[in-house]
């Protein structure tokens, strides 16, 4: 593991840019050359809130907010070389967002640099260089709290004393570089950059300084990238701006037409499911001057991939990629998992569908572990179920003596999320659910179980008593909730419907 660790020596890396640095861009960035990316900070009380999803269709992973936002995506193209950087001001929170994540990443970066609201709200981002007892804290609380190196990204101070005074301070925490934006925090990127600064940074300090800030005024093209990392006499050198509106700036060979970059992008954005706004957002971006032309205005008019999969005539791609994934989520549907329990977080999970035909028409397992759960003297069975936004599937937990049981797959209807998760319960507890060709349990009376009975008037009072049953269920289910599935804040906070 340790000859694994990630080296910030002469490399060249993408910065962490807010709304950009998501898979698409990383991915698009190590195919040109980039040694290191930076994935978009990500603020830490948002992810620490986050659940861990593998994303067997995708071949991710993903960190999933409750409103079922994905958060950050990674895969295992970007595994050895993806540094995850959060907004952080609290060094227990700090630890608990890297801790979930270092696994799956090759660093953690803390944001000392952003001079934005949206990163200094809090006392984060560049707020923090005004408070190094508190750098220090989150930095050491890191440092010896994963297995993983850990760096930061700071803004120049007023002086090249004090900015020298800090980063010999937190080299003290053991970080393993420190990534150096040679503008001061109320600068911009029209202001220029300050090689002096980042050059007198890099001569205080042993570990790697990584120079950033030169897009504008000093890198354009490939072959600018070593002499700013010679202005500065930095270690390496970390690109925004430049990175941004054309990735190919990280190709050794020479720049690649911003429109081939664009359509390269947009596949990794369809084949990783990336959020369209996103995907606009990063494609405008690349347009620069251009945003105000035909393919532009079609681009920003847009409101899914597909669409502007059509603006980029893409659709027999896009076509494709979603026939492969829909092959991948059938095989998963159809039981390619594995049959057995597995927690997922406090509740117990299995691959399993509820199949119709295979009980009899009266009988469903919902009605067994009722009458299951009435012979134990227990509280009835109570269900919560949620369903996703992007294919209108539902999912179902059913909550049983204080233990909660789940099914791993989406079924077509909340009647039917609830049937799965109820034979969930019943497996796990080892207890029948009146499948056909099952041996008489004793837990639903026999009439119910009896396919036809003779006799009209017979055959009419069974059907009164299926009402009955069916009635009987329908007291224990409302509306399903309907929450968000595609990656991005809800107009509306989603209602959690309860049925018990």
């Amino acid at each position: 593991m340790m000859a694994a660790r990630l080296s910030f020596s002469n490399i060249t890396a993408l910065a962490p840019m807010v709304r950009v640095g998501t898979l698409p861009m990383r991915l698009l960035a190590l195919d040109y050359g980039a040694d290191v990316v930076y994935c978009e900070e990500l603020i830490d009380i948002k992810m620490a809130q986050c659940q861990r999803v593998v994303n067997e269709v995708l071949e991710t992973v993903d960190f999933v907010a409750p409103d079922d936002r994905v958060m950050f995506r990674t895969c295992e193209r970007e595994r050895d070389r993806v540094v995850f950087q959060m907004g952080t001001a609290d060094p227990e929170r700090a630890l608990t967002v890297a801790q979930l994540v270092e696994k799956d990443v090759a660093a953690i970066d803390v944001n000392m640099g952003c001079p934005k609201e949206y990163s200094t709200k809090g006392g984060m981002g560049a707020a923090l260089l005004s408070d190094p007892d508190k750098i220090e804290a989150i930095l050491k609380k890191l440092v010896t709290g994963v297995g993983i190196p850990v760096t930061c990204k700071i803004r120049i101070l007023p002086s090249v004393e004090d900015t020298v005074s800090l980063v010999r301070r937190i080299e003290k925490t053991g970080v393993a570089a420190i990534a150096v934006h040679g503008r001061f925090k109320e600068e911009r990127p029209r202001h220029p950059v300050h090689c002096d600064y980042i050059q007198a940074v890099s001569q205080a300090v042993s570990i790697p300084v990584i120079a950033n800030g030169g897009s504008l005024d000093l890198v354009k093209k490939n072959g600018d990238i070593e002499e700013f990392r010679k202005a500065t006499g930095a270690s390496s050198v970390m690109l925004a701006r430049a990175a941004m509106w054309n990735a190919s700036v990280f190709n050794s060979q020479g720049p690649v037409p911003v429109e081939r970059v664009m359509e390269e992008y947009l596949k990794y954005a369809i084949r990783y499911d990336n959020n369209a706004f996103n995907t606009k957002y990063c494609l405008c971006q690349m347009l620069r001057d251009k945003v105000e032309s035909p393919l532009g205005k079609q681009v920003q008019a847009a409101q899914t991939n597909a669409e502007i999969s059509n603006a980029y005539g893409l659709q027999e791609f896009y076509q494709q990629i979603q026939e492969q994934q829909q092959v991948r989520r059938d095989a998963l549907q159809n039981g390619s998992q594995p049959d057995k329990p597995v927690m997922d977080g406090d509740v117990i999970t299995m691959a399993v569908k509820f199949e119709r035909r295979e009980y009899p028409p009266q009988i469903t397992p919902k009605m067994f572990l009722l009458e299951w759960s009435r012979k134990e003297k227990l509280e009835q069975p109570f269900y919560e179920t949620v369903q996703r936004a992007q294919d209108r599937a539902f999912q179902s937990t059913v909550m049983v003596a204080e233990k909660k049981y789940r099914s791993s797959l989406w079924e077509k209807s909340k009647k039917f999320a609830e049937q799965a998760a109820a034979i969930v319960c019943l497996r796990v507890l080892g207890i029948p659910e009146g499948r056909i060709g099952e041996e008489d349990s004793g837990l639903v009376c026999k009439r119910k179980r009896e396919r036809k009975v003779n006799g009209s008037a017979e055959e009419e009072i069974s059907k009164k008593r299926h009402v009955a049953d069916v009635q009987q269920e329908a007291e224990t289910s409302e509306t399903a909730v309907v929450t968000n599935g595609n990656h991005h804040k809800p107009d509306t906070p989603p209602e959690r419907q309860k049925s018990s």
